[in-house]
């Protein structure tokens, strides 16, 4: 199995920091990506992915707001889990 954790944000770059280090710190053999969706923030959170690039499985994408709905079926599409788990 491998499941893709699909995280839309709108400015809430310390509250994703907070999340991408909980995810990094999971002891599990359950294969995961997370996959993180910038939602027209003016606060980027670019610079938080970055720094669990090399820990955890990640994609950044920033797209123009449209909302948390529209953002998560953006991620979905772009995601490659089998399962996908959505976290607003």
């Amino acid at each position: 199995m491998y499941f893709s954790f699909i995280i839309p944000v709108y400015n809430r770059p310390d509250e994703i920091d907070e999340l991408l280090e909980s995810l990094s710190k999971l002891k599990t053999e359950i294969v995961f990506e997370v996959v993180v969706i910038e939602d027209g923030s003016t606060i980027s959170c670019e610079h938080i992915i970055e720094k669990y690039n090399s820990k955890i499985q990640i994609s950044y994408y920033s797209k123009a707001n449209s909302g948390p709905g529209d953002s998560r079926n953006y991620g979905m599409k772009r995601a490659n889990g089998e399962y996908f788990i959505i976290l607003d």
